[in-house]
């Protein structure tokens, strides 16, 4: 159902869009000057970035990303949330003879809630200390049950003393914590190696998640990267317990342990990695995951005939069709129209081009009307609030142009933008050239 859906809208892209095209201002201001032909004008859009998923909307979310980077520093925390089938929500809507892989809705809406629990708890609760920002993608392997990878930037970055505090990577006492079956029912890699060389995470006789691990007896970090985490022996403190696999008893201690959240843990009682972070190579991975698919070949027959038409080589839409995989759970995801990818807080593009060379879509019939009213851009707008002989013209000279998001808000119309939550904000509207600017700006104190 969901790939007819989705071919529908594809079908719509490539059958309208053969008459949009896109070329930078000047271009075609210069060919209309010169009467030339406007169906030569500018390059066919294929797959534009407002179509979730699109190698277009990939890049623009990494840059997202990279922009809380840039403005708040590496993320903190890397979270891998999984949907648990045997969840209370889950078993108690299934009917006799039924399990989750048959009921695809109720997974869906129940993982949907809590992941929105999951972040509420983090974000808003606070349970480890006030956040900046956050951003997930959503994902399956397969024909498997989603789960979510996460990542968040706290106020206080973690210092490496409070890592033990917040992260384990050991087996709790069995005897005193009640963590014990939580931990040894979710957060138990494989085993895989020589215990199991049928594990799917074996390739070339080697484990790709690099377990077991090496005994370590305090937790080591690391500049760029991981830390290694406190896995102690059994001879030093360390916990074991046995697990029966093929009918063989085998001896588990911490060296396979996922590392874990105690506090998330007892309270989502699901596999969940939590794992302090300080790369940014987690941002491009969460992005491109997504989007991963399975092995796969391509290859077409050409016609040899020099008086055949000529291949359309740039092909968005086919070949984001034939790089996809699309599974019957997250065809439910995607039928309910929950999102893939969310973030907060919001990021602002801004455009960047040269002199007239912002980017300008037309048809046949608009091409003469774009051509005399160049668009307005978030970058031409800035100069304009730069030249302006008052306060706030004066107050744009001293930002950066990245900054300007912080002050003012870029509006396309002349209605009212009402005030961003959150912030103790000033509002004057600015009129510019038909174009809103509707002015922020910071109160030093309430008698200002």
């Amino acid at each position: 159902m969901y790939v007819k859906i989705e071919s529908e809208r594809l079908r719509y892209l490539r059958y309208n869009q053969q008459k949009l095209r896109a070329e930078e201002y000047i271009h075609l201001r210069d060919a209309i000057a010169k009467n030339a032909d406007t169906a030569e004008i500018g390059n066919s859009v294929i797959l534009p970035s407002s179509y979730v998923g699109s190698p277009r909307h990939m890049q623009e979310y990494i840059q997202d990303a990279m922009t809380f980077v840039r403005e708040y520093g590496r993320p903190c925390l890397f979270i891998t949330f999984t949907c648990n089938p045997k969840w209370q929500e889950i078993t108690s809507l299934l009917l006799p003879g039924q399990n989750a892989i048959h009921r695809h809705d109720i997974t869906a809406r129940v993982f949907k809630q809590k992941l929105k629990s999951l972040i509420s708890f983090i974000t808003k609760l606070h349970v480890f200390g006030p956040t900046r920002c956050w951003m997930y993608s959503v994902e399956w392997q397969k024909r498997g049950l989603p789960h979510a990878h996460i990542l968040i930037w706290f106020v206080d970055k973690i210092r490496a003393e409070d890592i033990g505090s917040l992260i384990s990577a050991e087996i709790p006492d069995p005897s005193t914590d009640q963590l014990f079956d939580i931990v040894t029912t979710n957060m138990i890699h494989g085993p895989c190696g020589i215990l199991n060389r049928s594990s799917p995470c074996m390739v070339d006789g080697k484990c790709t998640k690099r377990f077991p691990k090496d005994f370590i007896n305090d937790t080591v970090t690391h500049i760029d990267g991981y830390p290694i985490y406190r896995q102690r022996s059994t001879e030093n403190g360390g916990q074991s317990f046995i697990k029966t696999i093929s009918n063989a008893d085998i001896d588990i201690d911490n060296r396979w342990v996922v590392p874990y959240s105690p506090l998330l843990s007892k309270t989502f009682n699901v596999h969940i990695n939590v794992e302090s972070c300080s790369s940014v190579k987690s941002i491009k991975y969460i992005c491109k995951y997504v989007n991963k698919g399975s092995d796969m070949a391509v290859f077409r027959i050409e016609n040899t005939n020099v008086n055949a038409p000529p291949l359309n080589e740039n092909d968005e839409i086919t070949n984001y069709q034939i790089g996809r995989y699309i599974s019957s759970n997250e065809a439910v995801w995607r039928i309910f129209g929950f999102q893939i990818h969310e973030r907060d807080p919001a990021v602002i593009h801004l455009a960047v081009h040269l002199e007239n060379g912002q980017r300008v879509y037309f048809t046949d019939d608009t091409a003469l009307d774009r051509a005399i009213n160049p668009p307005k851009t978030t970058l031409t707008e800035f100069f304009e609030l730069c030249n302006r002989a008052d306060a706030f013209g004066a107050f744009a000279q001293t930002l950066l142009y990245s900054e300007v998001p912080r002050y003012f808000t870029w509006a396309q119309s002349k209605n009212r933008c009402p005030a961003r939550k959150g912030h103790q904000l000033m509002r004057a509207p600015v009129y510019l050239n038909q174009i809103i600017w509707d002015v922020y700006i910071y109160s030093q104190s309430k008698a200002d």
